[in-house]
């Protein structure tokens, strides 16, 4: 025990972004201690972050180490502080904080929006630059709530670059409550007299608690907002407090010492292939991780040649622990990058390693030329005014290129709103005598960067007495803004292929003073119970089916057959027939649409990148419909029921190409524009009035 307490310098470590500075931190329990197996520690879980992320698309609880050793040093430093009856400006101590993590951050955002530019797909430039934003002012964790984003998608390639900026949002915004935190107690202590340690027991021992039981309950009932959620995370920084408080007390012998970091290393190294974190995480099973690295920092130097803090201690690891934030940073929109630009959506052994050394590379240019020389000037340090200025700086600096984007797309909408009608025909440039008379130098529309937001839409939310009581259908519902003497009401039923050709019932509806409310749930056709699709989707169209007998409209549309991707397998939804039969028989009318084409790439896309004319931007229709429309096949089966079929408003006879009449007609690889859709209005009508009698 002689060599665990002996006072000697202790480095310190930052977990992903550090409170902390370089050199000396005193320990909790009074004088200073080097533990460079905490700086191993730390390695070690971002290698497990990179190396899961590159090669095997999986969480490795890396990352839950990382929040834990963060606020273990950040709470060592304010205990020390107030034992040795140092004052503290939170102020001061915010400025010098992100001063320290926001040069790193800015290196590596105007890279990669540089990059972006140059290898991201034109339709990607928003999503990217909105979170480039959110990144930089930490708050990228609750858009990609908002965005309900897929961690754990397997297509690494069409993930935003800044994604990984959520768990270095989420410390952030710990960062600022903390000190606060620790602050605003050691006033109250000072001012009744209370034990400071004891006090910041009970808070963050409440906190854990509390934050724990709320992490529990919010990923069982939605997994993917839980895990970018910052509350249902407290529990793990707590954790991390709680460890450096007790830490005194905590004082395993040698062979103890020796086991406790050896089961811990285990249990860090296995939880990423061991547990199924896209269903776990953060909840209970979390505590795996950290729980592991508690073992860890307790085991501490044990003093004996079989303890793992000798490897952890390594120079080699602890040399490693000084880029180990850089290397955070650089990893991810590396293998972004690399994936859009080679066109793959995973990396293989050779691309996953060519990937990890150049993040080596850059992380330790990063540190060496970036960091260490900002962190040794001590001008920004002199004055609290210099600090302010040194962090705007850095704001500005990362912020300039995302503001000029801003004013291009600006430009670009007024360059736009003075384009006339004729530069922009879309679908009626496949109609029988059409005149070419679009103007030289008219813009596609919508913009590149506008087209992923292209989604059919109404004037808001359902209200009045369509409102439906189910909560469900209620969040995806949205209806025009016209009053209840409408002439007629439609319903608009099924996933997102329905919801697109609101890009003409929209403008329909408004002519003819049309009641149309949408109920649409994304991949969910509208369709009787299935175990082709989840239990989530069969009761949504329970509910919906349900609607539609109180309510009774006078018609309702859905998209009746699904197409295949690259393929012409195309068949009408699942039970379609008895659907139609039960709606029609309560009187109310079916207007089924043929599907459009689907494909495994983007045409408009590729149309952008290789030109409208080029054969791989257009495929043969014969290639991704079927021959005839599957749903000739119910035509005169029930009273009541209409088939729509836009199909040579969408391909031109012989090929499906990504753009038409100057307007881009798809905004993926599957759904129409509502830009485009809404040129094929006059057409629909027609079609609409015909087929029902209306």
């Amino acid at each position: 025990m002689v060599q665990r307490m002996r006072r000697v310098s202790m480095t310190a470590t930052k977990g992903l972004a550090s409170p902390e500075s370089p050199g000396q931190v005193r320990a909790a329990s009074g004088g200073t201690k080097f533990r460079p197996e905490i700086q191993g520690l730390r390695s070690l879980a971002v290698l497990m972050v990179v190396s899961y992320h590159i090669w095997f698309g999986r969480v490795s609880g890396g990352v839950d180490v990382f929040l834990l050793i963060s606020a273990f040093l950040m709470t060592l430093q304010f205990v020390s502080r107030y034992e040795d009856a140092r004052p503290v400006s939170l102020v001061r101590h915010w400025l010098h904080l992100f001063w320290r993590l926001l040069p790193a951050v800015v290196v590596v955002l105007l890279s990669t929006l540089a990059a972006t530019y140059v290898f991201i797909p034109r339709t990607r430039w928003i999503e990217i630059v909105s979170q480039g934003w959110a990144s930089l002012f930490y708050v990228q964790n609750w858009l990609l709530q908002r965005q309900v984003v897929n961690y754990y998608a397997a297509d690494h390639s069409l993930a935003s670059p800044f994604q990984h900026f959520w768990s270095l949002s989420i410390q952030g915004q710990v960062f600022i409550l903390w000190p606060a935190i620790f602050v605003a107690t050691a006033w109250v202590c000072r001012r009744l007299n209370l034990r400071y340690r004891a006090v910041l027991l009970g808070i963050f021992g409440l906190i854990f608690a509390v934050s724990l039981a709320y992490s529990i309950y919010f990923t069982a009932a939605n997994q993917e907002l839980a895990y970018f959620d910052t509350f249902a995370r407290l529990w793990e920084f707590a954790l991390g407090t709680l460890v450096a408080l007790l830490l005194p007390y905590l004082r395993p012998g040698l062979g103890l010492s020796s086991v406790l970091g050896w089961v811990g290393i285990a249990a860090m190294l296995s939880c990423g292939a061991v547990l199924q974190v896209q269903t776990a995480f953060p909840g209970f099973v979390a505590l795996w991780p950290t729980l592991a690295a508690v073992a860890v920092i307790v085991a501490g130097q044990s003093g004996s040649r079989f303890g793992v803090d000798r490897i952890l201690s390594s120079k080699l690891l602890v040399g490693l622990g000084s880029t180990s934030y850089a290397l955070y940073l650089w990893h991810w929109p590396l293998l972004v990058i690399t994936l859009v630009w080679i066109g793959q959506d995973h990396a293989d052994a050779i691309t996953g390693t060519l990937i990890v050394g150049a993040s080596l590379l850059l992380a330790f240019l990063t540190t060496r030329f970036v960091e260490q020389p900002l962190r040794a000037w001590r001008w920004p340090e002199a004055k609290r005014w210099r600090l302010a200025l040194a962090v705007l700086v850095c704001l500005a600096v990362a912020a300039a290129p995302m503001v000029q984007f801003g004013f291009q797309q600006q430009a670009e909408k007024n360059i736009i709103a003075t384009q006339d009608a004729d530069d922009n025909p879309g679908a009626r440039a496949l109609l029988p005598g059409y005149v070419d008379r679009v103007g030289e130098g008219a813009r596609t529309l919508p913009t590149p960067e506008q087209l992923p937001e292209d989604w059919g839409r109404l004037d808001g939310a359902c209200i009045g007495d369509l409102r439906p009581t189910d909560p469900v259908l209620f969040a995806e519902c949205q209806q025009n803004d016209v009053g209840a003497d409408a002439e007629r009401t439609v319903f608009v039923v099924g996933q997102s292929h329905s919801l697109q050709w609101l890009g003409a019932i929209g403008p329909l509806a408004k002519e003819h003073h049309w009641r149309v409310q949408a109920i649409t749930f994304g991949a969910c056709p509208f369709m009787t119970e299935t175990d082709e699709v989840g239990d989530e989707c069969n009761t949504f169209n329970r509910n919906v089916r349900e609607h539609i007998r109180i309510h009774q409209p006078d018609a309702v549309f859905l998209v009746g057959t699904a197409a295949v991707p690259d393929s012409p397998d195309e068949d009408l939804t699942w039970g379609l027939d008895e659907l139609v039969g039960e709606i029609t028989d309560q009187g109310v009318e079916v207007i089924a649409m043929r599907d459009n084409p689907r494909f495994s790439f983007s045409p408009s896309e590729c149309a952008m990148a290789s030109g409208v004319d080029d054969s791989r931007c257009r495929p043969a229709q014969s290639s991704v419909l079927a021959e005839s429309n599957p749903l000739d096949q119910l035509e005169g089966t029930f009273t009541g029921l209409s088939i729509l079929d836009m199909t040579d408003l969408i391909c031109d006879g012989t090929a499906c190409p990504g753009i038409v009449g100057n307007v881009y007609v798809y905004l993926d690889d599957n759904h129409l524009s509502s830009t485009y859709v809404r040129t094929m209005t006059d057409t629909l009508s027609e079609r609409w009035f015909d087929a029902t009698g209306w």
